[in-house]
């Protein structure tokens, strides 16, 4: 009786879960699927291998989220069935969900036999993971054959020559699948493929399949091929580049899709880091020239983001003469490109040029070029120009930056895109410092207390913080000569949002003007708007009185904060008296 009892109760989890996923809630079959390892881990590793793993086998039929949760899960099994010994129990499962339909469920399913793969011994991978390899290539539904691609590179590695000989014959067999689906994901695993092959195979083998998936007649399987030419020319000396590699490249740069073109624009960095320099002033100079004049904004755009790295990663012997005769021509017609997407690239990167550029070629040709961008009709374009001053400031200087951009700046401040504004109230702080007192009290001081009345909150917000960065940098004596009293005389203003900005600068300058200031110059207008009639105005006057409070003495705080805070918790509205409760409360508990 007691070994019957034994029995049902190791049986128990085995039935639960074959309960759970028979359940109509799939909510109910993912929860049971995620608890696989614990259920697994209550039958012991052997029955796990020989009853739990059969089962998932032969009954899972479901829906992709829960094909993909068991997926996963069995990627991470290995220990649960006993250790590496015993990782081919682990193989059946996850070769049959390697061929199922969703991609998605495929994918994760490779992904979780390349872990599994990785985990078995060299003679378990040749009499277990081989075999699968080769049914997967072989399968009929051109799923498996997809599947099949991501599987070389983790057993090639590890296998003896002739088993190497046979695994090179079937990939070329899937780069040459009739299926484009096939030739596809062929084409995206070449890469990592070719970097665990032997030079002469990839010579020999990998090349000529490369060459082909190139020339393919759907632009989505050359495309990916472009990809591949970065891991094979990184793995090959320059003159077999040269031959073997380049006229494939130079092939792609001019392909009749634009997405091929697309594709090696993104890659032209690493193309240039593989290929060298010297292949890439022969080669890569004029392809890049090509690209940046495309006849695809969605090219050109790509190839205006590469322009700065491009040129930083040119043979700094010759980089000054390549830029000036073969670059900067094509750079300046993007200036006045007719799309704006391609003009919002260039102006992302262009300012990072300075630094290549150097001084003097930076004021010649740059900064002219800056000044288009900075009142370019297209506020992405302003804005991105603005977002990287920073880089060419180090490089020619606050005099000459404000000599030649501070009055578009001044310009852009007053744009009517307030995320245009925002970007120059973010620079500012940093534009004051370099200017210095004098320039800044003349030209920007009263742009800082226009953004203070803007009628877009985000702007007001910033510009709060933006007049204590600036006090951070001037120091309080001069804030008190320059730009306290114009903040405080906001509070007599007719519109309630503007008196609300007043006892916002009061908070944000709280923090770096003193306890002399805050008591001398900010209680006295703090207790007026105590007063005010508008409701938004009187508890945010509770929240700027807790918020002042730690930086004043204690006799202040009972003779001046305590008596508006209990007045304030006695107001008509419910919310002033919260907030006022809850400043008493705070400065109490600081107390």
């Amino acid at each position: 009786m007691a070994d019957q009892q034994k029995a049902d109760d190791s049986l128990y989890p085995i039935a639960v879960l074959i309960d759970e996923l028979k359940n109509e809630d799939i909510q109910l079959r993912l929860n049971s699927i995620k608890k696989l390892s614990t259920i697994a881990l209550a039958l012991g590793e052997e029955r796990t291998r020989t009853e739990l793993v059969p089962f998932l086998t032969e009954t899972i039929y479901d829906e992709d989220e829960v094909l993909l949760a068991l997926a996963e899960q069995l990627g991470t099994f290995t220990h649960l069935v006993g250790g590496p010994d015993y990782a081919m129990y682990l193989i059946p499962p996850l070769e049959s969900l390697a061929t199922v339909e969703e991609t998605v469920v495929r994918d994760k399913a490779v992904e979780s036999l390349r872990n599994v793969a990785a985990q078995h011994s060299a003679h378990d991978l040749e009499v277990h993971v081989i075999p699968t390899l080769q049914r997967l290539v072989s399968g009929e539904w051109f799923t498996s054959r997809t599947s099949a691609c991501g599987l070389f590179s983790v057993c090639y590695p590890r296998v003896p020559a002739s088993v190497k000989a046979e695994l090179r014959n079937l990939f070329r067999q899937l780069c040459q699948d009739e299926t484009p689906m096939v030739r596809r994901a062929a084409a995206g695993k070449l890469g990592e493929f070719a970097k665990v092959v032997e030079v002469e195979f990839l010579k020999s083998d990998l090349i000529p399949m490369f060459v082909q998936l190139a020339q393919d007649d759907q632009d989505s399987v050359r495309l990916l091929a472009v990809e591949a030419c970065v891991s094979i020319a990184q793995l090959l000396q320059q003159e077999d580049v040269e031959t073997l590699v380049m006229p494939t490249l130079r092939q792609c740069a001019s392909d009749s899709s634009w997405r091929v073109r697309y594709v090696v624009a993104e890659k032209f960095v690493d193309l240039q880091k593989a290929v060298g320099p010297e292949i890439t002033k022969t080669d890569l100079v004029p392809a890049f020239q090509y690209l940046l004049k495309d006849t695809e904004a969605e090219v050109r755009a790509s190839a205006a983001t590469k322009v700065k790295d491009f040129c930083a990663n040119l043979d700094p012997t010759n980089r000054e003469q390549i830029i000036m005769t073969s670059i900067l021509p094509y750079i300046k017609e993007l200036v006045s490109d007719a799309n704006q997407h391609v003009k919002s690239a260039l102006a992302s990167v262009i300012m990072g040029l300075s630094p290549i550029f150097g001084r003097q070629n930076t004021i010649e040709h740059l900064l002219p070029l800056f000044l288009t961008q900075l009142t370019d009709e297209w506020p992405e374009v302003r804005l991105n120009i603005i977002s990287t001053l920073d880089c060419i400031n180090d490089v020619i200087g606050i005099q000459q930056l404000s000599q030649s951009l501070l009055p578009a700046i001044v310009e852009l401040a007053e744009d009517s895109k307030w995320r245009v504004r925002l970007a120059i109230i973010e620079y500012m702080p940093l534009l004051a410092g370099q200017l210095g007192q004098d320039y800044f009290n003349q030209k920007l001081r009263d742009l800082c207390f226009n953004w203070l009345n803007d009628h877009v909150y985000a702007i007001r917000e910033a510009a709060t913080l933006n007049m204590k960065k600036i006090v951070q940098t001037f120091g309080t004596q001069w804030a008190e000569t320059n730009i306290i009293p114009q903040i405080l005389v906001m509070y007599k203003n007719n519109n309630y949002l503007h008196r609300m900005t007043c006892l916002f600068c009061i908070n944000a300058l709280a923090d770096v003007v003193g306890a002399d200031v805050i008591k001398r110059l900010f209680l006295p207008t703090i207790k007026t708007l105590a007063a005010d009639p508008v409701a938004n105005v009187r508890f945010n006057v509770a929240k700027t009185l807790s918020k002042v409070s730690p930086f004043l003495d204690q006799a202040t705080t009972e003779s001046e904060i305590k008596p508006i805070l209990e007045q304030l918790n006695t107001d008509s509205d419910v919310d002033v008296k919260y907030f006022a409760a809850e400043a008493i409360s705070t400065i109490a508990a600081s107390a």
